[in-house]
């Protein structure tokens, strides 16, 4: 095992690094896929304030007081109830101490409860005008045509693969708290349980979350230029 610790170190590197790339590339891909597909953030990129500390990470915590704190990325299928996802996690005990850490790797989508759109969120919280804000300065999409924040609520089964010790498998929730939210989900955050484990992780501590989903009209927006490729500017209309 105490070979394998640089590499997982290098790991959690990597995934950090990988949640950010996989914001900046999946989101151009997104404006041409259905509305099934959802980008998400756990406690990651433009979600982080640094004036807010309870914005990063995501916590999620048991009746015992421990607690874990997680951050990552990824982009869910509805339809075939695929993701590619991953991110980081610290288990903390009552005390605040590191009791473990490692990373995350979702495998599967055990289901997803959209509650529908939130368009107007990013120019409420100032994100909209942010330079870092991926698509919306960077390829210069107008905010009602980029990716629309969503609310809803996913439940992931996911890997844990920490530093030292045995992986283990477990079932994540993410809630975001925008759009219809029924009112047992009011609370926008993490819930963890772990197999195995006499702990339910049931409690959401902190952290901000969010799905973007994208809509038909940006669809359509990309697919009309190929449709007049074929035909010539001085040309007169084929019937």
């Amino acid at each position: 095992m105490p070979r394998l610790k640089p590499f997982l170190a290098l790991a959690i590197v990597g995934v950090a690094l990988t949640c950010s790339a996989m914001l900046l590339c999946t989101s151009s891909a997104m404006a041409q896929n259905n509305d099934g597909n959802f980008l998400f953030l756990l406690a990651a990129s433009f979600l982080c304030d640094p004036g807010e500390a309870s914005a990063c990470p995501a916590t999620a915590k048991s009746n015992q007081g421990d607690s874990y704190e997680m951050t990552g990325a990824g982009t869910l299928e509805v339809q075939s109830k695929s993701v590619r996802a991953a991110g980081t996690y610290t288990h903390r005990s009552h005390s605040a101490n590191v009791l473990e850490t490692g990373v995350w790797l979702a495998g599967e989508l055990l289901s997803f409860n959209s509650y529908g759109a939130a368009p107007n969120v990013l120019l409420r919280q100032g994100w909209a005008s942010d330079p870092a804000l991926f698509p919306l300065k960077r390829w210069r999409w107008p905010v009602h045509s980029g990716p629309v924040p969503t609310g809803g609520l996913a439940v992931l089964r996911i890997r844990l693969l920490p530093l030292e010790g045995p992986s283990r498998n477990a079932v994540l929730q993410v809630n975001c708290a925008l759009g219809d939210v029924p009112r047992e989900r009011s609370v926008e955050g993490i819930r963890l349980s772990i197999e195995g484990n006499a702990s339910d992780f049931s409690e959401e501590g902190s952290g901000r979350v969010m799905f973007l989903a994208t809509r038909p009209e940006v669809s359509a927006a990309v697919k009309a230029p190929a449709q007049g490729t074929t035909q010539d500017a001085g040309e007169p209309p084929k019937n």
